[in-house]
């Protein structure tokens, strides 16, 4: 029998990793008698697909059975597919499993062409399931599948896996294959000890499950040795175990220090130690801070002190940590002015990023059960969000989405965090009416409602100018403007910069045997030529910039500065005026040797740059990227 598992992805990226299903094929392929008579085959698709293109790459496979990955997302899409591969191939047996499908499965068997729903965890489930269609009988009965039987639908649930290492690894046994610059989920527990209304990650009872700390170091040793460069772990609450939590840092920093962590964590489970040890390895944290109001907090379930959070982030920033917040609009009792004031608490905290959603009334939560008791108003199919509600109007919740739009762009994308505060503050702004008056300043330029996936980076940071420019001019802050721009420009430069793959260094005897003058060069790719109105160092040696203080003490004389990359790190070279001109001049046409000439640079002072620049990285030879 052959056995289809189709994951539908939002679109490629590191995260498109289809592990749930792929924990379905090791488990049966760990059984042996089984996994002779019952072959599985993973397949991958995208939201831009079609549904006609999704069922001919299914059906190309020539399955017995077809399994589906539900997720909220993808719902849709899924069924569509269902309906193609159901007409086009009507003997095929067709399930579905994933947490949507968990949530509601009588509303996902209602009206679909599906045969039953695999709920809860799958593995066990699976391999039964399969077994039993292996050999022509029913499903009917078996423990975590939901069917429907005499016009009603029959559900028999499951306990969660216990133990979770009997389950075998996706990864260490090859079923995910690995390769360079790759990124992959990891799931290091299972199950969730607590209870926000809003989401089902604790709906099982089991509680918090582990993996063992052996297989969690084989995995990591093997994603080092493959090449891997990012790990999303999928835990809902990482750090709650802390000493456990700082085992697995200290393995990653001692295993593999080069590949970039995402961890979800909980601000009450931070100490001192915890938060060095997240800045010595390369990650960043996603912090669920949803309201800072501890009554909003307490509707939904959750108990939210602001005086201990403020604590627990002052460990972050102080030991260098990278984190961002979440944050949701339209949760019960909250209003638009109550979700600014969250937005301004959690910007005043120099967060990398913030991720901004309205509520979603997700099907099996509490707040499902409540939310005609709450009056929430929300779409009765997928996403679910939140349309209104007895505090929070229609109106107010699109201009909350215009606003959490406009902090994706001009904040998050536009890599603001390092100077954001220091611009609003003698604006006297808060950081919610700054975004607001970027929103309504957006909407005029563009016209119609925002979307920030239109828009480059390079186009973004030219809107953060012509932006803080009007709102300078008209704030009468003119003499302030140029020390804003230099700041804005220098860190779009840097996160360009940082973002790109440095160059291979040339060796000491690589140098030895080049002539620099008269060889073909070109200034990186990775490199960021750049002109200032300040020298850039003093605005660099200002640390948490004061921009009265600073245009007070200094010149606007202008500087000139390269940004690079070398190794883990960026650089910044300010040049004076001839060494800029030189770089700017390499085009591997002309040499260096008439380039130097041509501004009047001496022969030997141009010669002794250039093996300074290229033994950075900051020149290549023209052949090189």
């Amino acid at each position: 029998m052959r056995v289809v598992l189709a994951a539908i992805h939002t679109s490629p990226s590191p995260q498109a990793v289809p592990l749930a299903n792929a924990f379905l094929k090791a488990y049966l392929c760990a059984d042996q008698a089984l996994s002779n008579r019952v072959s599985v085959s993973l397949a991958d698709f995208f939201l831009v697909q079609p549904a006609e293109e999704c069922a001919a790459g299914i059906l190309a496979e020539n399955p017995d059975a077809v399994g589906f990955s539900v997720y909220v997302w993808n719902r849709a899409l899924c069924l569509e597919t269902a309906a193609i591969l159901r007409r086009r191939k009507p003997q095929l047996t067709i399930f579905a499993g994933g947490p949507e499908a968990s949530a509601d499965a009588a509303g996902v068997l209602d009206g679909s062409c599906l045969d039953f729903i695999i709920t809860g965890e799958g593995e066990e489930t699976f391999r039964e399931v399969a077994g039993r269609l292996c050999a022509g009988d029913s499903v009917s009965g078996i423990m975590g599948v939901t069917s429907r039987r005499d016009g009603a639908f029959e559900h028999v649930p499951r306990k969660p896996v216990e133990r979770l290492d009997t389950l075998p690894s996706p990864y260490l046994g090859g079923i995910l294959p690995l390769g360079d610059r790759c990124g992959v989920l990891w799931q290091l527990s299972r199950g969730c000890d607590f209870a926000c209304d809003f989401c089902f990650d604790n709906k099982g009872g089991a509680g918090v499950r582990r993996f063992s700390l052996e297989r969690i170091g084989a995995e990591l040793r093997l994603f080092a040795r493959r090449g891997v460069t990012q790990v999303f772990v999928l835990d809902s609450t990482f750090n709650q175990d802390m000493k456990r939590a700082k085992e697995i840092l200290r393995l990653i920093k001692r295993n593999a220090p080069h590949i970039h962590f995402h961890f979800e964590i909980r601000s009450e489970f931070i100490d001192r130690d915890l938060a060095g040890l997240f800045a010595q390895i390369t990650c960043s944290l996603q912090i669920g801070l949803q309201s800072a109001d501890p009554q909003i907090q307490r509707k939904v379930g959750r108990i939210f002190s602001p005086a201990d959070f403020l604590d627990k982030i002052a460990l972050l920033n102080e030991a260098g940590a990278v984190f961002g917040f979440d944050l949701i609009y339209g949760l019960p009792g909250d209003t638009g002015e109550g979700f600014s004031a969250s937005l301004d608490f959690a910007l005043g905290l120099y967060p990398n990023h913030l991720d901004i959603f309205p509520l979603a009334v997700l099907p099996g939560t509490r707040l499902s059960a409540r939310a005609d008791e709450l009056g929430l108003g929300y779409l009765p199919g997928p996403p679910y969000t939140v349309i209104s509600s007895e505090t929070f109007s229609e109106g107010e919740m699109r201009a909350a989405r215009g606003l959490a739009a406009a902090c994706d762009i001009f904040y998050s994308r536009g890599k603001a965090v390092a100077w954001f505060n220091a611009v609003l503050a003698p604006l006297k702004m808060r950081p919610s009416a700054f975004l607001d008056g970027f929103r309504l300043w957006l909407a005029a330029k563009e016209g119609g409602e925002v979307v920030e996936e239109r828009f480059s980076d390079a186009r973004i940071w030219q809107m953060q100018r012509d932006f803080l420019r009007d709102l300078f001019a008209e704030r009468k802050k003119g003499k302030l403007l140029a020390v804003v721009l230099d700041l804005v420009d220098y860190h779009y430069y840097y996160a360009a910069a940082l973002l790109s793959p440095a160059p291979e260094l040339p060796t000491d005897r690589d140098l030895a045997r080049m002539n620099l003058l008269d060889e073909p060069l070109s200034v990186s790719s990775s490199a960021r030529m750049a002109r200032f109105n300040y020298e850039i160092y003093d605005i660099l040696e200002s640390g948490d910039i004061d921009l009265r203080e600073f245009a007070d003490c200094f010149v606007a004389d202008g500087s000139c500065a390269v940004i690079y990359p070398r190794g883990n790190e960026v650089f910044t070279e300010s040049l004076i005026e001839p060494y800029y001109r030189l770089l700017g001049g390499l085009d591997s046409k002309r040499s260096p040797r008439e380039i130097a000439a041509g501004i009047g640079l001496p022969a030997d002072e141009a010669a002794s740059f250039l093996e300074f620049a290229v033994a950075e990285g900051i020149v290549v030879s023209a052949s090189e990227p």
